[in-house]
C-alpha cells in the first residue's frame, strides 16, 4: 500500500499504513489475554486502569494483569494513555473487527481460500446466511451494526 492509501484493516495502528499486507491486530490471544480483551470490549468507550481490570479478574494477580495489558498494547489491540501518573487502557477496535481480521488472515494463509469460503458458508446458520447476504447487497459503509 502506498503512503496515501487508506488501509482497510479496522485494527490498523499505522498512520498512515504503508504495509504491503497489514497485519495489525492479527495476534492470537491466550486465555487470559482473551478474558482481558472481553472486559475491554464490553465497554469499548471506557478507559480502564490496570487495577480496574485486575479487580474484575480476582483469580489473577495484579502484576500478571498488568503484564497482559502491556502485551496487548504491543500486539496492537489496546492503546495506553498516561494521565497524572496513572496508566489507562482501552481497546483499539471492536470484538467484531478483531474477528474479521482473524478471518481475513486465515483466508490469506489458505492455499485454497475459495474452498475455505465455501466451506465456511456451508456451516452458517440460516440467520447468519441472511446477515451475510444482506451485507453483500448493502453499499460499503452503509451496513447497520447488528448486535454481533
Amino acid at each position: 500500500m502506498g503512503a496515501l492509501t487508506k488501509c482497510d484493516n479496522p485494527l490498523c495502528s499505522c498512520d498512515p499504513c504503508t504495509c504491503a499486507t497489514c497485519a495489525c491486530g492479527v495476534a492470537r490471544l491466550g486465555e487470559l489475554e482473551r478474558r482481558v480483551m472481553d472486559i475491554l470490549w464490553e465497554q469499548p468507550t471506557r478507559e480502564f486502569t490496570g487495577r480496574d481490570v485486575a479487580d474484575m479478574l480476582p483469580e489473577s494477580a495484579y502484576t500478571t494483569v498488568a503484564t497482559v495489558l502491556d502485551r496487548l498494547v504491543h500486539k496492537g489491540l489496546v492503546r495506553r494513555r498516561m494521565d497524572r501518573g496513572s496508566i489507562h487502557f482501552a481497546t483499539k477496535g471492536t470484538r467484531a473487527a478483531y474477528t474479521a481480521v482473524l478471518m481475513r488472515d486465515a483466508l490469506a494463509a489458505d492455499r485454497e481460500p475459495e474452498s475455505a469460503l465455501v466451506r465456511f458458508a456451508e456451516n452458517l446458520s440460516p440467520a447468519e446466511v441472511a446477515i451475510l447476504r444482506h451485507s453483500l447487497k448493502t453499499p460499503e459503509g452503509k451496513l447497520k451494526k447488528s448486535g454481533r
